[in-house]
């Protein structure tokens, strides 16, 4: 190929890839530092060690490029058909076991996924700690699973991806960041009074990193036909001290207890559907980990999960679409440079 044909050939390349980036989901992180915090008078929130947690709940977006990664057949249920036939659910499913499509409904691809068991959480931890391709298995790696059971299992040792502990959540929550005593928030939102439920009417849609004292419960977001309905990631009041969006209402987020073996597991920080006393920081509640409720999302945790704004592992390649254009975008210039020396 000459080089006139090469560079013509990767500027096609580079276009159709920058579309792939462009419409490629990000994971973002916040850094929850300030290590060896006291816990709060409830018990919970003390923490040893940094750590990272997702900015936003899991979106049906990326939750859909997982099942499309691996879930052909959906061996483990992965998919749960509310998420396609109640309209507060986000993802359709098509064709046959074996070969099996996953796609948003329109306007939901960055809502927070609902319908999610802590088994489903596990093997997205587990996806993602065996590098996020459709070869990476989703039953070891964060965590050890056996189908079938009820027992949450123990986290593995070195879990760079994984379900944040119940005082991990708090912490990245209520703490007030800025030293080892800084003490707890009530709400999540970095206030002692409860957030203002969202406006009537509002979809969420918007730009990220909205701010104020409010959040999306009590069924106050009232689209889609809905009386109360999920919202837009980030887009529903403050940030936690640590950057962390919708901690506060939009859906109720899978805890990890301290880690270890169980046949119960937590839920933590309201939901679109209840009142403000279940947004507090005085607010857990105990669930089987094989639950499915449309009030039940999550985020994942993790060990230098990486700074802001990382584009997430392309399922098909293992690679994020914007290195690959890099990757094109050098040999482009390697092959133009070559083509000046022989002219």
């Amino acid at each position: 190929m000459n080089a006139l044909r090469f560079t013509r050939f990767a500027a096609a390349l580079v276009v159709a890839l920058s579309v792939t980036a462009a419409h490629a989901q990000a994971i973002d992180w916040v850094t929850v530092g300030d290590p060896g915090n006291a816990a709060d008078t409830s018990g919970y929130g003390a923490v040893a060690a940094t750590f990272q947690i997702m900015k936003y709940e899991f979106t049906n977006q990326q939750y859909t490029n997982f099942l499309n990664s691996v879930a052909a057949t959906d061996n483990y249920s992965l998919y749960d058909e509310n998420m396609a036939n109640l309209p507060r659910g986000g993802i359709l499913r098509s064709g046959s076991s074996g070969s099996y499509t996953y796609s948003v409904k329109p306007n939901m691809g960055d809502k927070p996924v609902n319908y999610i068991t802590w088994f489903d959480a596990a093997r997205v931890a587990n996806w993602y700690q065996n590098g996020a391709t459709s070869s990476s298995s989703t039953e070891t790696g964060a965590y050890t699973l056996s189908s079938g059971t009820t027992i949450a299992p123990a986290v593995n040792a070195g879990a760079t991806f994984y379900i944040p502990t119940e005082d991990q959540w708090y912490k990245a929550a209520y703490y007030k960041g800025g030293g080892t005593s800084a003490g707890y928030w009530t709400y999540a939102t970095q206030s002692n009074t409860a957030p203002t439920a969202v406006t009537s009417g509002s979809t969420g849609i918007g730009s990220a990193g909205n701010t104020g004292n409010f959040a999306n419960y009590a069924k106050s977001a009232d689209w889609n036909g809905q009386d109360g309905n999920v919202t837009t990631v980030g887009t529903n009041g403050g940030a936690s001290a640590y950057g962390a969006f919708d901690m506060n209402g939009n859906l109720y987020e899978w805890n990890d207890l301290t880690g270890a073996a169980g046949p119960g597991r937590q839920v933590r920080g309201g939901d679109w559907d209840r009142g403000s006393s279940f947004l507090s920081s005085a607010s857990t509640i105990n669930a089987s980990p094989a639950f499915v409720g449309v009030g039940f999302g999550f985020r994942l945790a993790g060990v230098g999960g990486g700074p802001s704004g990382v584009p997430e592992i392309d399922p098909a390649t293992g690679s994020s679409a914007l290195s690959v254009v890099a990757g094109v975008l050098a040999m482009v210039e390697q092959r133009r440079r070559r083509a000046k020396l022989v002219a």
